[in-house]
């Protein structure tokens, strides 16, 4: 026999835990979806903005990085970045363009796919940001794509309206 916990309030037939979880659940899935659009755009915005000082000037900063610093750590190995100034070029575009149409919720499956993708080239250039860094933005990134952007989204209003 399974032994039940009495969690209901005197006086009340539904236990707090079903009323708290039938409230949670009730929360439209487009709000966590907007937080999670907002929340990976956010840092891979701000790290675009740093990569330029004028209109597709890249910032000596930028140039340094991905000529000097950055290495590709692959089977315990580093190797320069191939083309670094085209890294360097393609990466500060993708991170001003695909947060912005994160947050609009325009193309969100194919913009969460590019960030994922950044994410994985980031993780095997700074192997050692997984945990604080990566391994949350690849998790944001995966349900943005498997899910898409919800109804506060520019994808939705477009669909409705016949636009793909």
């Amino acid at each position: 026999m399974k032994a039940q916990v009495d969690m209901a309030m005197p006086g009340h037939g539904e236990t707090w835990f079903g009323k708290t979880e039938r409230w949670l659940a009730s929360i439209p899935q487009s709000l966590p979806l907007l937080a999670l659009r907002i929340a990976l755009a956010v840092p891979f915005y701000k790290s675009g903005m740093t990569k330029w000082d004028g209109l597709l000037q890249l910032s000596g900063g930028a140039e340094f990085l991905f000529t000097s610093e950055f290495k590709l750590h692959i089977l315990g190995q580093q190797y320069p970045y191939p083309f670094p100034y085209l890294a360097a070029y393609s990466a500060g575009i993708a991170e001003i363009v695909l947060p912005i149409l994160l947050v609009l919720g325009l193309f969100t499956r194919f913009a969460a796919l590019g960030l994922l993708l950044m994410t994985a080239v980031i993780q095997i250039t700074v192997p050692e940001g997984w945990a604080n860094f990566h391994l949350p933005w690849a998790s944001m990134a995966l349900t943005l794509v498997v899910f898409g952007g919800g109804r506060i989204a520019v994808d939705t209003l477009m669909r409705r309206i016949g636009g793909f």
